[in-house]
């Protein structure tokens, strides 16, 4: 699936989170939290089908519009993409520049730790 834009990412968690959606109720949603028009909603929508991330079903007149991908998909994908492209694909680069730069309590400290140890079990 190619990458989703920050503008794409909220139509998805629109969909996400009540599917199906038609065109109309996907507008009215996303008029109320952002500034965009409606015909850059359809936009967005259109894009989201071409790169498979939704499936539009005509159901009688109108259309309807399904999550092809769950948002934990998604999410996965993202984080490869991100990874790649600051981190080189390094995961300890990653966990190193973060931990180096922020300030993390000793409760985040210890969810890290279960984390890992949780990993280091499954193999």
């Amino acid at each position: 699936m190619n990458n989703i834009s920050d503008s794409e990412w909220k139509v998805m968690k629109e969909i996400w989170k009540k599917s199906p959606l038609q065109a109309s109720e996907i507008v009215e949603k996303l008029e109320a939290k952002t500034d965009w028009n409606p015909k850059t909603i359809h936009t967005l929508i259109r894009r989201l089908v071409a790169k498979g991330a939704i499936i539009a079903k005509k159901e009688g007149t109108f259309y309807s519009y399904y999550a092809a991908v769950s948002e934990d998909e998604c999410v996965k994908e993202e984080t490869k993409t991100f990874l790649e492209k600051c981190f080189n694909g390094s995961l300890n680069t990653l966990i190193s520049n973060f931990i180096q730069d922020e300030k993390l309590s000793e409760q985040e400290i210890d969810e890290l730790r279960a984390l890992l140890n949780q990993k280091n079990k499954r193999g």
